[in-house]
């Protein structure tokens, strides 16, 4: 049985096929991506069950229709925007997966070309006379949810433990991911230089990043008081309690310690992300150099940074403010 779980009878079947493309993205993308990639192409061929190389533009459509509509009836919307079906991204990801397969198909000489529409032709012409196109999927521009400085002091004080509490520190203060969180190990940390390294971040790229001294004397307190002396992993953050203590935390037990703090406060949203969104959010409120979010954030690109000047709820107002008075000391002048 392959990983995809799916047999296609034949010399190539598309089982086989599918587990030749997996082993290719796992030999160049992070663990998480061919997570993804499974997990997507698994959704795609179960509802378009076809071999791939029988696969057309219109059962593209077939699978984006399906998606859009989702598999209830209709009556279950999400609250962010009233659509039953799968999430506009959600949908434009698994597109992404499977248009890889078909690229790779095309590379490997099994396909003439990809059936997955890089887009929709419009009149419009852009530089050069040439045509332009539309995305495929339109995916809407929304900003992050990040909490006031009253719900983190809320969360913050419901955690039961000095463990708990730095690692949500970590994120609320330090703008770590939660995966970096549970990724630090013992030699990432530099208490004397108030330094945190990360080892492992998104993209497996590495940066070294200022931590709070608030972060570290929790943290002190977590390794002196909590942490047992047993553990032999190095990693920093490990179980208090059970069958697994002294082993590593893994992401789906940070996940969850949120939710569990984030019930006790009284809370009606709290999440690893959101606490990453407010920290960076903060950041810039109190003038810190977007170059230097980047940094902080660990983003490689300045555009993924740019949302937080839409969050930071002065910025906006005061580039407004001193626009409008120039234009009202030019009026007054023309009167």
């Amino acid at each position: 049985m392959s990983s995809l779980e799916v047999v296609l009878e034949g010399p190539r079947g598309r089982a086989e096929l599918l587990d030749r493309y997996v082993e290719f993205v796992a030999a160049r993308c992070r663990p998480n991506t061919v997570i993804a990639t499974v997990s997507d192409l698994r959704v795609f061929f179960a509802v378009i069950d076809k071999d791939p190389a029988a696969v057309t533009p219109a059962d593209v459509f077939e699978f984006i229709t399906a998606q859009r509509r989702g598999s209830g009836d209709g009556r279950v919307v999400r609250l962010a925007d009233g659509g039953s079906g799968m999430a506009a991204r959600t949908i434009r990801r698994r597109l992404a997966s499977v248009s890889g397969l078909f690229n790779w198909l095309v590379l490997c000489g099994d396909r003439a070309a990809n059936p997955v529409p890089r887009g929709m032709a419009t009149r419009r012409t852009g530089a050069g006379g040439q045509a332009t196109g539309s995305p495929l999927i339109r995916t809407p521009r929304t900003l992050p949810k990040v909490l006031d400085p009253a719900d983190v002091i809320l969360l913050l004080g419901a955690v039961r433990h000095w463990r708990d509490r730095a690692m949500l520190e970590a994120m609320v203060l330090g703008g770590l991911r939660c995966c970096e969180v549970i990724g630090l190990r013992m030699e990432d940390l530099q208490p004397t230089n108030r330094r945190v390294f990360i080892a492992d971040g998104k993209g497996g790229h590495q940066r070294l990043i200022p931590m709070s001294g608030q972060f570290f004397q929790s943290l002190s307190n977590y390794l002196s008081l909590e942490r047992p002396t047993g553990a032999t992993t190095d990693a920093v953050f490990v179980a208090l309690k059970g069958a697994r203590r002294g082993g590593p935390l893994s992401i789906d037990g940070l996940e969850q310690i949120v939710r569990a703090a984030k019930g006790r406060a009284g809370l009606e949203r709290a999440t690893c992300h959101q606490l990453r969104h407010t920290c960076l959010t903060r950041l810039r409120e109190a003038g810190m150099a977007l170059e230097a979010i980047q940094a902080q954030a660990g983003h490689r690109s300045i555009e993924s940074t740019r949302v937080y000047l839409h969050l930071a709820d002065g910025w906006l107002a005061s580039e407004y403010q001193r626009a409008s008075d120039l234009i009202d000391a030019s009026v007054g002048v023309l009167k």
